[in-house]
């Protein structure tokens, strides 16, 4: 049997493309190297409205251009982006905001839950996700799961301590094909351990390593797969929720 290509791993160090070819690596505005990557397109809108952001650049992308934004949070600076959607768009865009200049990553978005007892809203550290997508294996080697640093674990635990906010650490089932998360594979996933399923740790993890930057990762609990049938478990106060979110993932940031 023919090998799988994802299987193929080059370790070479170059590729025909590099990140620093590009124009946001070539610009002479230099971000501040802290950078959330919030999931939630809602929440750069609404710190926009309040004057909260001041976009340092933009990328053209063929779908929409990207803002790269900066804020300061208690007299310090921090570089903000929304990253996609799904590890290809992700992997991409963490690419480009180091090749920017950015070294210390927290991204932060919505999961869905494997488990009913993590609550709507309730946060997730995850510590190692499953790698059910394509990018990953492209800058780290063929394994089942990738690990994040545990001294990152450790600072994003004490920002939620510190806050006295609930959390869970466990892993993560990282998948492009949200639509394809069958009963078998749920039913598998949980005996691997996974306690949630999103769509991008994984190809962050990969790309942050084999970049040598630092990344940390908050997920919200959101639509429960855990039963015979799907809950979406929608609210009508998600704004909350998402500032929460991502206020904490600036303060955890900011320790790395």
């Amino acid at each position: 049997m023919e090998q799988i290509p994802l299987t193929e791993f080059d370790p070479d160090r170059k590729a025909l493309i590099e990140p620093d070819m590009l124009r946001v690596a070539k610009t002479d505005i230099k971000p501040p190297e802290h950078c959330v990557m919030p999931i939630y397109g809602s929440i750069i809108e609404k710190l926009m409205q309040e004057g909260r952001l001041e976009k340092i650049y933009e990328l053209y992308t063929p779908l929409v251009p990207i803002g790269i934004y900066k804020m300061e949070h208690e007299g310090k600076s921090i570089t903000v982006s929304h990253p996609g959607i799904g590890s290809a768009w992700a992997g991409a865009h963490l690419e480009e905001l180091i090749a920017f200049g950015c070294r210390k990553f927290v991204a932060c978005g919505s999961a869905g839950v494997l488990t009913p007892e993590l609550k709507r809203g309730a946060i997730i550290i995850p510590v190692s996700a499953l790698r059910d997508e394509g990018t990953s294996y492209h800058y780290f080697p063929p394994s089942r799961t990738i690990d994040m640093d545990p001294e990152v674990v450790r600072k994003l635990e004490l920002v939620l301590q510190k806050h006295d906010v609930e959390y869970k650490i466990g892993k993560t089932w990282t998948t492009d094909a949200f639509f394809r998360e069958t009963k078998e594979k749920i039913a598998r996933r949980k005996t691997e351990g996974c306690i949630t399923v999103e769509m991008e740790c994984s190809a962050f993890l990969a790309v942050a390593r084999f970049r040598n930057v630092t990344f940390g990762q908050y997920l919200s609990a959101a639509d429960d797969i855990s039963g015979d049938d799907w809950n979406p478990r929608y609210i009508e106060d998600r704004i909350s929720l998402r500032e929460k979110i991502f206020w904490l993932s600036v303060e955890a940031c900011l320790t790395l």
